[in-house]
């Protein structure tokens, strides 16, 4: 969804074999000192074998490296999307905010395939799972995978629920959702923590979806807005009324008179969130709006491209303009970190030895000895990573 070139989030294929790729820090790694300290003396006892191998023996849900879950139940949501029930192993900890999303790792063909996908789960429920909505896109491995290829009690990796694209508590008095396709699934989270914190008080949601029986969660929506007085649904059948035009103020004035009052939450396609931060901005509230990409809008040109040379892993790679650092990295197996791949969490940071890269967002020429994230930069010529 969106794609200029897409770093995205959650709806581009991105392949990683984790055997020589960074995975991001277990939840509550840094929470447990006492416990790291006796695993690496007990590491010593155990050689070959390490803890965790016997933790495996005893539940495959128990690991003291690496966060994992079982997958519980895959309900299908439409006909290309489905909703993925995870029961969390040992680590997690559900004090996540309604609008994060979360790593997952499915091991597919001997290969580990990592994406991001937001949690449509309410951390509030009390249920001891997460759940994850996922589309399948036709450019998108896992995402196809997620939805029609993982069965119930797979086994899969975890990182660390993420984002700023988050609901506060106590909610704002009054509250607009912009939503079109798969972009309500943060929202949705954010719809169920109100509704069980009886906080649906005065809330319009504007969504978008091709047609009725295409769009995510229908059934709940109209539960929602049946038993919820204070919650406004208004459904958009693209393929018959054409999309909400943003680009000037009389569409959505008609749809919802009062936005500039209202603290606004939108996730979509990047030309609708462009239009949104237009609009936002020239009515001199853009502090009133909130905004989650799935993708990474690329500005910089074609132009490019190189040798990249991993100074630690030893090894480099001819990539092109369109390929990431990271994307580059992980084809030869360089131990790459990583975190949301959309260029938000820093996560992917390293120094920029020699040469020089280019930021696809930004189009900003990097000089050696910056650090730089590698999700969203690309070769600009020959250059050397310090990783």
């Amino acid at each position: 969804m969106g794609r200029e070139v897409s770093v995205s989030k959650k709806h581009a294929s991105i392949v990683a074999n984790i055997g020589d790729t960074k995975r991001p820090s277990v939840v509550g790694a840094d929470r447990h000192p006492g416990w790291n300290a006796v695993r690496r003396i007990v590491t010593r006892i155990t050689t070959p074998l390490l803890p965790d191998d016997y933790l495996r023996l005893a539940n495959p849900l128990w690991s003291a490296r690496e966060l994992r879950g079982r997958v519980l139940e895959v309900r299908r949501e439409t006909a290309d999307s489905a909703t993925l029930v995870i029961k969390p192993g040992w680590g997690f900890h559900f004090d996540y905010r309604a609008g994060q999303y979360i790593g997952i790792g499915l091991l597919v063909e001997g290969r580990w395939r990592w994406r991001s996908y937001s949690l449509t789960s309410s951390p509030v429920s009390g249920a001891r799972t997460v759940a994850i909505t996922v589309k399948a896109m036709p450019e998108g491995f896992l995402s196809s995978h997620l939805v029609d290829g993982v069965a119930p009690g797979t086994i899969v990796r975890l990182a660390a629920p993420r984002g700023e694209f988050v609901l506060p508590d106590p909610a704002p008095a009054t509250v607009l959702f912009l939503t079109a396709g798969s972009g309500i699934t943060p929202v949705m989270s954010m719809l169920r923590t109100l509704a069980r914190r009886d906080g649906i008080t005065d809330v319009v949601h504007l969504h978008s979806a091709p047609t009725a029986d295409e769009s995510l969660f229908a059934d709940e929506l109209a539960a929602l807005q049946r038993e919820h007085p204070g919650y406004r649904l208004r459904l958009r059948a693209t393929r018959s009324e054409g999309r909400l035009d943003l680009s000037g103020v009389e569409a959505l004035d008609g749809e919802v008179p009062d936005w500039r009052e209202r603290v606004t939450w939108a996730c979509g396609p990047t030309a609708m969130l462009a239009d949104a931060e237009q609009l936002w901005g020239d009515a001199g509230i853009a502090e009133r709006l909130h905004v989650e990409r799935f993708a990474v809008a690329r500005t910089a040109t074609a132009e490019g491209g190189g040798t990249v040379t991993f100074v630690a892993s030893g090894k480099s790679v001819v990539a092109d303009a369109a390929t990431t650092l990271l994307e580059a990295g992980e084809s030869v197996g360089a131990a790459m970190p990583f975190g949301c791949r959309m260029g938000i969490c820093q996560s992917c940071v390293v120094e920029l030895v020699e040469g020089q890269v280019r930021d696809l967002r930004t189009g900003e020429d990097h000089e050696p000895g910056t650090r730089i994230q590698t999700c969203v930069c690309t070769a600009a010529g020959d250059c050397q990573l310090d990783v």
